[in-house]
């Protein structure tokens, strides 16, 4: 497959970008989300508790963990644009389809949808993140991020 640059960058609007690498979902990263954020749920890091009683037999990492993995993921499926500077602008649309177990493995799959650019030299990309759970079939997550990228 074709690496996105900014040369081509155009011809792959409403086309796949590719598939990152596979990011686990540990525990400890679980651990340190809670203690970043102050949502300590035990959902999240009870592990005797939540392999006891919640639904999903295991703890789960947060929805917003989930959606943190977006940056690390579109940095590597995004890396052949080499932009002088990129800022991240938002969601256009953000839904948690499933959740995470502790101890999964996700990847991004990542489709351009537009890159739209602005009078202010900045270009917009709009690109839809599909993050898959390794052996699953109902994504994490589906959100439409938005980038601005620049060149000058």
């Amino acid at each position: 497959m074709t690496a996105l640059t900014r040369a081509n960058l155009h011809d792959f609007v409403g086309q796949s970008i590719g598939t990152s690498s596979w990011v686990d979902v540990p525990q400890s990263r679980i651990d340190a989300f809670a203690d970043c954020t102050g949502d300590r749920q035990w959902i999240h890091i009870d592990v005797a508790r939540a392999t006891r009683e919640s639904p999903f037999g295991a703890p789960i990492a947060h929805g917003f963990l989930t959606l943190s993995l977006l940056p690390i993921t579109s940095y590597e499926l995004l890396e052949g644009l080499s932009p002088t500077k990129s800022v991240n602008y938002g969601l256009d649309k953000l839904r948690f389809m499933s959740p995470v177990q502790a101890g999964a493995r996700v990847r991004n799959h990542m489709r351009l949808l537009a890159a739209e650019a602005r009078d202010d030299g900045w270009t917009l990309l709009r690109c839809e993140n599909t993050m898959e759970i390794e052996g699953q079939d109902k994504p994490a997550l589906v959100a439409v991020s938005l980038g601005l990228f620049s060149w000058d």
